[in-house]
């Protein structure tokens, strides 16, 4: 299995850190709220409810970057180590994105979003 492969199930998991983290600084999480978590964190303020839409966020991009690095990978015109610097970078991108998000500092927040977009990208047009 490649690099590449290997990060697209560290992508599948990113989000749940910050399901940790957003039920963590929620406040008064307990084994109840357990039973309809999302409406807990829906109501969630501050830092809890900005890790819930960082989580929110990795569950939506996660499927566009597998399918990237699948579609890298079958196509097989970009070199191995290319596809696995971009995917590693992806997920890099990925852990700075959700550090931005908990810190409250939008506008580096969606650069870096755009950044990992931009990563996606690149792996289809590298498969080109």
């Amino acid at each position: 299995m490649t690099l590449a492969y290997w990060c697209v199930l560290v992508a599948i998991f990113l989000p749940y850190a910050s399901t940790v983290l957003a039920k963590a600084s929620a406040g008064g999480f307990s084994p109840r709220h357990n039973r309809d978590p999302r409406a807990f964190l829906a109501g969630a303020q501050g830092l809890a409810r900005r890790a819930n839409n960082a989580q929110q966020n990795g569950f939506e991009i996660t499927p566009a970057f597998a399918a990237a690095v699948i579609i890298a990978h079958v196509v097989g015109v970009a070199e191995q180590g290319l596809i696995d610097q971009i995917a590693c970078a992806f997920v890099i991108s990925r852990v700075l994105y959700t550090l931005c998000y908990a810190a409250d500092w939008s506008l580096l927040r969606s650069l870096v979003w755009a950044v990992g977009v931009g990563l996606i990208v690149s792996l289809f047009v590298l498969s080109a």
